[in-house]
């Protein structure tokens, strides 16, 4: 982790009087006896704000009450007025800051001392979290991942264009080097802890295959256990709210959150 970087990020932060820059981790503890395996959680939303509540706080309140800890992670995002204006702030917010941010919240919640620290993330936070996998030395690297109908790919003709420019800034996001180095399914080779994802077919927002990439990509090199679900209905954005997906009437995409509990428990 470069300290130096750390510093300039906060300092940005206290310059420009905005709290987009802002790294926050929150504790959500279950009930009764210690957890043994926590859960960095990462909300989405294109790398320019975050899906606080939504794939969230209420994310961790339901690990909780499966008997799992959970760190919702805030990490630096651009904010609304980059996304409309197509001008960016700072750089403060830009790659490699989300995933420095990321470390920083895997090192906190590992030094608490559980068996096992992984990072869920949803949409763009799914990016992240597969970030984590790939780039993080082993020391802060995740124990497990769970992208959730992620970004995967920087590349046409899948990308989600609008996390790409969230992520590279307005002027890298036209450098077709940082597509391939932040397009995770080409680095695939690096990652070695167990992945869970998803993704629906009918996803209107982030396109299926980023998912099935990274799951063919890994099943290919079948280094580490990969649990990859793709129900035809279920759409983006749903977290782990049932109204939500019981729109749909599918039981693959109402049972994820069963299934993911299963994969952590290595019964899948």
């Amino acid at each position: 982790m470069n300290n130096s970087r750390t510093i300039w990020i906060l300092v940005c932060a206290m310059l420009l009087g905005s709290n987009v820059f802002a790294q926050k981790l929150t504790e959500f503890l279950p009930k009764g006896k210690k957890a043994d395996t926590a859960v960095v959680v990462c909300p989405g939303g294109s790398y320019y704000w975050l899906a606080k509540k939504s794939e969230g706080a209420e994310v961790a309140q339901w690990l909780n009450q499966n008997g799992y800890a959970a760190y919702v992670l805030e990490y630096p995002v651009s904010g609304w007025w980059s996304w409309f204006t197509h001008i960016r702030r700072s750089c403060c917010t830009q790659y490699p800051a989300q995933l420095e941010a990321l470390e920083v919240a895997l090192k906190t919640v590992k030094e608490k001392g559980y068996k096992k620290v992984g990072a869920m993330g949803f949409s763009a936070g799914g990016h992240l979290v597969m970030s984590g996998a790939v780039f993080l030395p082993d020391s802060t690297a995740p124990d497990f991942v769970a992208p959730i109908y992620p970004v995967i790919t920087m590349r046409d003709p899948y990308v989600h264009k609008r996390s790409r420019r969230g992520l590279m800034g307005e002027r890298r996001q036209h450098d077709p080097a940082m597509w391939d180095s932040l397009s995770l399914e080409l680095h695939a080779d690096q990652v070695r802890c167990p992945v869970f994802l998803l993704s629906c077919y009918d996803d209107p927002t982030v396109d299926w295959h980023n998912a099935k990439m990274m799951a063919d990509s890994l099943k290919a090199l079948n280094k580490v256990d990969v649990y990859y679900m793709n129900p035809q209905q279920g759409g983006h954005g749903f977290g782990v709210n049932r109204e939500k997906m019981e729109k749909y009437e599918v039981k693959d995409v109402m049972g994820w959150p069963e299934a993911f509990l299963r994969f952590l428990r290595g019964d899948h």
